[in-house]
């Protein structure tokens, strides 16, 4: 493990010498710069693991060093120590103020200052760690996922083909009737169309930048994606939709609210089984709610009257390939529709209804967000 690395700032080299040769003791590597213009210069160049920076200086003094070094994303995590001669408590205050992790008042007293060092140091080697497991973790995480999808991909396409093949044998074997062979060559097209749609989520699943957004109607959004749920499902009961918001401008990429929409409503249709007889109610409704860092956004939920949320699936719904349907070629509903909501800003999340069946609240902030860097989602949640 190399040394750490310190860069001492300040205008009398008599100073920068006298803590140079204590830190070097320790087998702690100084470089040094005699101004605030030079200690910016070299921070990049150099990568301190900390700085112990002077405050009065001439022409650029330590606090605005300070302030320059916390306007960069690079440097604002580059501890600073500062050594100054005033020792009132408003001193002290301003430079924590400015992202000062420690104050030290001059004459100096090299054991002291060696002693805050070395804690600074263990900080800094403590978060390192932390930040090499967290990125562990999310490689372990990503790892786990990718075997999880291989192995529901293989299983749902094994199934599929299974089921082609299967009628492909029947069409043969019955071929001189014709409506025999009609009857089973929709059965085909319609496994074949479940392997299509699988693909076609994957390639949702893998999209990492933020999709182009413009402002919409809230009410023609909803019913575009009801529209888009009863053509793509052919499902012509009605759903009932209780929007007081109306025409509610919302900043988004229509088709794939659309599509979230969608997925949401087949998933509340099927909540009621495959048996099931008569009516299976639908109800939509809005209002306005404010989600985290006080961001005004639009809440939709979707509510059935089915099943409910089984307790074998309560915590993982949202994995891939987890599913209450009993057919196969299923279960990545959820999972394209939450990540999918996520690269847009927004949540999903499903919670039971009071007196049975289930709610999708869906929460999609009203305007996007101005980031200073470009955003990117995991493939999965």
């Amino acid at each position: 493990m190399s040394s750490p690395k310190i860069l001492v700032v300040d205008d009398q080299p008599v100073n920068v010498q006298l803590l140079k040769r204590k830190l070097e003791r320790e087998g702690i590597q100084v470089i040094a710069a005699y101004t605030g213009q030079d200690a910016l210069d070299l921070v990049p160049a150099e990568k301190p693991d900390l700085i112990l920076l002077d405050v009065m200086m001439p022409d650029m003094d330590g606090m605005e060093v300070c302030q320059r070094l916390q306007e960069t994303e690079d440097t604002r995590s580059i501890p600073v120590i500062f050594i100054t001669a005033r020792s009132s408590k408003e001193s002290k205050l301003e430079g924590l103020a400015v992202g000062a992790v420690d104050y030290i008042t001059k004459p100096i007293d090299l054991d002291e200052t060696l002693a805050r060092v070395q804690t600074q140091l263990r900080f800094v080697a403590i978060n390192r760690e932390m930040v090499d497991l967290q990125r562990r973790l999310q490689e372990s995480r990503r790892a786990a996922t990718v075997g999880a999808v291989t192995q529901g991909i293989a299983h749902n396409l094994n199934n599929l083909l299974g089921v082609v093949l299967g009628y492909l044998d029947l069409i043969k074997a019955h071929h001189t009737k014709p409506e025999f062979v009609k009857k089973n060559a929709e059965h085909v097209e319609n496994a074949v169309q479940r392997i299509v749609n699988i693909i076609k989520q994957l390639s949702t699943l893998v999209v990492k930048s933020r999709p182009p957004m413009l402002k919409f109607s809230l009410q023609r959004l909803i019913e575009d994606g009801v529209n888009r749920y009863q053509n793509d499902f052919k499902i012509t009961e009605p759903v009932t939709i209780d929007n007081p918001l109306g025409d509610q401008p919302v900043e988004t990429h229509v088709e794939i609210f659309e599509d979230i929409v969608a997925k949401l409503l087949i998933n509340a249709w099927e909540s009621y089984g495959y048996n099931a007889t008569g009516k299976r109610p639908i109800a939509i409704t809005t209002r306005l709610v404010d989600m985290p860092g006080s961001t005004r956004a639009v809440e939709i939920r979707i509510e059935d009257r089915g099943t409910g949320i089984a307790a074998r699936i309560r915590d993982t719904m949202f994995e891939p390939f987890v599913s209450t349907k009993e057919t196969v070629g299923v279960g990545m509903g959820l999972t394209v529709a939450r990540h999918a909501l996520r690269n847009l800003g927004g949540e999903i999340n499903v919670i039971d209804r009071p007196g049975g069946g289930s709610v999708a609240v869906l929460t999609h902030p009203l305007e996007k967000k101005i980031r200073k860097t470009p955003v990117t989602e995991p493939p999965f949640p």
